[in-house]
């Protein structure tokens, strides 16, 4: 654990929330904390509206700017290390270990790759995410033509990010696609989360098997769309959630008796490859990160 340096979470008010009293939004609409303690926090003068700290609890009204001024608090500990696969003027990509947040969220801050890679590389902006239990290979683009190609390149589908996945059971079929949208379901603790939804938005993975274990199957996944969370829902809605896989289960659903979060750990996926072409010089670029051992094929004995 270590101590950070606290956070100020900001929201500005639109028109949908006018007239409706701060502790009833914060409880609400951030559901991580009950009213009892949004008013704790307002009690020891930690919310905000426009700039002042608030003293009791008043009605909101659109344009004002709300504020949480989170005391430091400890962070739990995660693997801090990365490695540096790829490094140019416009390019960074990192070998990402398991268990370490990509971004600031769910109770880290400074625990977090962005934090860790910025300390060396300040202009580095993430092209995408990965979950925080995913490992693997990590893009950042480091100028602004990058970030710009690159997200035109995203949004066009011309990006091939393939990750190795450990899944229940065994596919029927040694190739095959999904192609369940994916959308927000309710979720008892978080309001709600991304999972296969008839009212979801289009996703797409292609799957190969590689290896057929005892009651498990190793898999290639290869996604052209990058929904939240995507191979986890897809290949749950398959029949084949991943091994250990907290949330998701099978037809793509989540747990709703006892819901995990998304950012709990104990499924095994890792972002093997991706290939793009260069923003500057257009060149094919074909990066890869070694699988950890349970995701490696094994030995022919």
């Amino acid at each position: 654990m270590a101590l950070n340096n606290g956070f100020i979470y900001r929201e500005k008010i639109d028109g949908r929330r006018a007239g409706v009293g701060v502790m009833e939004h914060l409880s609400r609409h951030y559901r991580h904390s009950s009213r009892d303690e949004w008013q704790r926090r307002l009690d020891d003068g930690e919310i905000f509206l426009d700039g002042s700290p608030l003293e009791e609890d008043v009605h909101l009204q659109p344009g004002q700017q709300l504020s949480w001024h989170r005391p430091p608090w400890d962070e739990p500990d995660v693997p801090l290390d990365y490695a540096v696969l790829h490094l140019d003027e416009d390019l960074l990509a990192v070998a990402k270990p398991s268990g370490l947040p990509t971004i600031p969220g769910g109770g880290f801050l400074q625990h977090t790759l962005l934090n860790r890679v910025r300390q060396a590389f300040p202009e580095a902006t993430p092209v995408h995410r990965l979950g925080r239990a995913t490992s693997g290979l990590l893009l950042f683009a480091r100028s602004a033509r990058a970030r710009s190609s690159l997200a035109r390149a995203m949004r066009l589908r011309e990006v091939t990010k393939i990750y190795r996945a450990l899944a229940m059971g065994t596919p029927t079929h040694g190739r095959f696609t999904i192609e369940t949208p994916i959308g927000p379901v309710p979720h008892r603790i978080l309001g709600s989360v991304h999972a296969a939804s008839s009212n979801g938005k289009p996703a797409f993975s292609r799957v190969r098997i590689l290896e057929r274990r005892h009651q498990c199957s190793l898999l290639e996944v290869e996604i052209e769309t990058g929904r939240p969370h995507q191979i986890r829902i897809h290949l749950a809605a398959a029949g084949h959630p991943l091994v250990g896989d907290p949330l998701y289960v099978s037809g793509g659903g989540i747990r709703w008796d006892e819901p995990g979060l998304p950012g709990d750990s104990g499924y095994r996926l890792h972002a093997e490859r991706i290939r793009i072409r260069h923003p500057a010089t257009g060149s094919l670029l074909d990066l890869s990160c070694m699988p950890p051992p349970e995701l490696r094929l094994r030995p022919v004995t």
